[in-house]
């Protein structure tokens, strides 16, 4: 996936009331019961069915690393949907999300200011309305570079501008070079 779609969903994570499956045959028949059949799951993971069979009898304990990654992947993606849906909820109607960024950010302003790009390390809590456009964006199959100007927008607003209250003039950021990248609800 994305650099920032998947921060936006470890951030989503840390709200789960309980931990996801972990052994593999747990994971094998949750997506079963979620998806209703083996031939699915095989589809989905681009497995044959009598694998999946056998990681659901725990006839197979340990898979390849790059099925264990999609397996793992894929049932986080379904884990509590009610809890994911309340957190992004709550993000994006009352509390905001913290963004934790390290990252070459600059600006284009008017002529005679310094809008020389360089690394920025910014801690900063991004109002409800920005949190609101990112999951927007993610559910809607945003691309990264996509989410990635929705971020920018929203540090030009709450960082250069200050919500409104210097840099008046101040036409873009620009925000490259991505170092870290952390999402917090």
């Amino acid at each position: 996936m994305s650099l920032i779609g998947d921060g936006l969903n470890k951030a989503v994570q840390k709200a789960f009331t309980r931990p996801a499956p972990k052994s593999a045959g747990a994971q094998m028949r949750y997506l079963v019961k979620q998806l209703g059949g083996t031939k699915a799951v095989s589809q989905m993971l681009r497995v044959s069915q009598r694998t999946v069979e056998r990681y659901v009898k725990d006839q197979i304990k340990k898979p390849r690393p790059d099925l264990a990654g999609r397996l793992d992947r894929e049932v986080k993606a379904r884990w509590q949907p009610q809890i994911r849906a309340k957190a992004k909820a709550k993000a994006a109607s009352t509390n905001g999300i913290m963004i934790d960024v390290r990252a070459r950010l600059g600006y284009t302003a008017p002529i005679g200011s310094t809008d020389q790009d360089r690394i920025r390390h910014l801690t900063l809590a991004l109002p409800p309305v920005h949190a609101a456009r990112l999951f927007e964006a993610q559910e809607q199959g945003a691309t990264d570079a996509r989410l990635q100007e929705i971020a920018a927008e929203a540090l030009k607003e709450v960082y250069f501008q200050d919500g409104g209250r210097r840099a008046g003039s101040l036409d873009e950021v620009r925000f490259t070079d991505i170092e870290h990248l952390e999402f917090d609800l």
